[in-house]
């Protein structure tokens, strides 16, 4: 088949105007980092965590400059709605939490005051094995900081004692409670 000049300038033109596009999109899709490969200090891996995103909500919160979303695997689900920890029971091995922060604003298009989520601010994971955690208590913690310009996670804390010393330290206070803060609110 032989293009004439008048359609070869115009698929010229296409090319011109879509090769831009298409090479932005594909190389952004490469340019997202893996976060699964990244680990903790602690030795905690993202890749522990696959398919966080599709758990159970448990609750959400709020802080003076975020709101969390906070999931659960299904062992943790499931000790939740068996009474722990308010009977006074641990969670089992196995129980997992995850908490989505996002940065938050006003929603310009509601006609009442309410937050919501923009920017992701950081995913954190606290990891119930007796095994592997027994100097907290059997809990471990780790968080990945977001950072959205670069489109990149990366763990937060400078050595393996992050999770004793700053997470645990602070989830001593609720000891009662199996370390957990997070209640499981009626539905």
């Amino acid at each position: 088949m032989r293009i004439s000049g008048g359609n070869r300038k115009a698929r010229a033109a296409i090319t011109t105007l879509t090769l831009p596009f298409v090479t932005l999109i594909v190389g952004a899709v490469f340019a997202d980092q893996d976060r699964y490969s990244l680990k903790a200090p602690d030795g905690i891996a993202f890749s522990e965590f696959r398919g966080y995103d599709q758990w159970q909500d448990v609750a959400v919160s709020a802080t003076d400059t975020g709101i969390k979303a906070i999931l659960g695997s299904s062992t943790m689900i499931r000790a939740y709605r068996e009474g722990v920890p308010g009977n006074g029971k641990p969670f089992p091995d196995g129980s997992v939490i995850v908490k989505i922060e996002w940065n938050k604003a006003k929603n310009p298009v509601s006609p009442y005051t309410v937050d919501v989520p923009t920017t992701l601010k950081s995913v954190s994971f606290i990891e119930k094995n007796s095994k592997r955690f027994p100097d907290t208590s059997g809990w471990g913690y780790a968080q990945f900081l977001y950072d959205a310009p670069s489109r990149t996670f990366k763990p937060y804390g400078n050595d393996s004692s992050f999770g004793k010393n700053v997470c645990y330290k602070c989830h001593t206070r609720v000891q009662a409670r199996d370390y957990i803060f997070t209640n499981y609110p009626f539905r």
